[in-house]
């Protein structure tokens, strides 16, 4: 998915966003339709590895999303769209354990299949693409090569910053899946309830990030979407580095909430500002190139948990989280400027 993700973005660009995303959805149901059949685990190493290049709703949504969104309503649009991930990401594991204690693993797959059709459905039917075919259309195998020339022009640098927050988001996001349960067991002295607080912290955090996509995303228009983005990127610092120091699972809980609410609300300002600095026929590249940096950052966020947990300390891992966060939020003022007619309506600096 890290791969193919610009290549679809830059084939949305030439041929259309709602398209891209009903490949995502409809390819995706016969994957894991077939994926339920399998009677090999070679077989659905397969089928994985296809999965992986033929999907990517996200992305795909992201994208279209944003170009059929009005300026004023962009933030608000990609925060709902961020609410939806956070919560489908929330209530998955929990129907997915529901179905395969009742009906067999296997019919996970079945239903994740039937969802993304009925998903498909929605989307050919109520969805809108007001995609305008370019002028001169590449040839098919042309169209296959992304084009990253806005990460050379003018506002290189903003699209830097951005993608690299893209991969401190994801990065802080999961750094903590591996050890989480070891550190509330720590803290808490009580392994009785173990599963019951560590489900509790990471529900709690999913629905905070949740809400916080909504919420922040409405305003961020009106406050300035790099403002709001300095603000939230702020806040999830100045509340992640405290839990290095938390001595209950309550603590634990507060700061968690806290810090997953600003990082719930970083997204939707971060996918409108790449919207802003990128010209429309070329932001299906570049939300592609964003999809794989969160991909990477999602991936790498528990092994950088895991080895620093282990050579430092269960503690470390809230600190170098902060600190990267921390970081990001300062070089979004540093680096990402905006033009001044942008700056009229958004009252930013």
């Amino acid at each position: 998915m890290m791969i193919m993700a610009p290549i679809w973005g830059s084939l949305a660009d030439q041929y259309g966003r709602k398209p891209m995303l009903l490949r995502a959805m409809f390819g995706g149901a016969v994957i894991l339709l077939l994926q339920g059949l399998v009677t090999d685990p070679k077989q659905l190493l397969i089928l994985r590895t296809i999965q992986g290049m033929l999907t990517g709703t996200v992305g795909a949504a992201t994208v279209l999303v944003a170009s059929v969104s009005p300026e004023e309503e962009r933030g608000y649009s990609l925060g709902l769209l961020q609410m939806s991930i956070f919560l489908g990401n929330s209530l998955g594991p929990l129907f997915g354990g529901f179905i395969s204690d009742n009906f067999g693993h296997r019919w996970n797959f079945f239903a994740t299949s039937l969802l993304l059709l009925l998903g498909g459905l929605i989307v050919s039917v109520f969805a809108t693409d007001d995609f305008t075919p370019p002028a001169e259309r590449k040839p098919f195998t042309q169209s296959l090569i992304p084009d990253f020339s806005p990460l050379r022009g003018e506002n290189s640098k903003a699209l830097w910053t951005l993608l690299a927050i893209v991969a401190a988001d994801q990065v802080a996001g999961s750094i903590t899946s591996p050890f989480l349960p070891l550190f509330i067991k720590t803290i808490s002295g009580a392994s009785a309830r173990l599963a019951s607080d560590t489900g509790l912290v990471i529900a709690a955090g999913a629905v905070s990030s949740s809400l916080a996509a909504v919420l922040i995303g409405k305003i961020s228009y009106h406050l300035g979407y790099r403002r709001t983005l300095v603000f939230c990127m702020g806040g999830a610092a100045l509340f992640t580095l405290p839990q290095a120091f938390a001595s209950s699972v309550g603590q634990l809980l507060f700061f968690r909430l806290m810090s997953s609410f600003f990082i719930g609300g970083t997204m939707p300002s971060v996918n409108a500002l790449i919207a802003v600095k990128t010209p429309r026929e070329k932001q299906g590249s570049m939300y592609g190139l964003r999809s794989s940096v969160a991909s990477a950052g999602g991936a790498l966020g528990p092994a950088i948990g895991s080895a620093l947990a282990i050579g430092f300390g269960y503690s470390s891992v809230f600190i170098a989280t902060g600190t990267v966060l921390a970081v990001a939020g300062i070089a979004v003022p540093l680096f990402v400027r905006m033009r001044e007619k942008e700056a009229s309506y958004t009252n930013l600096l």
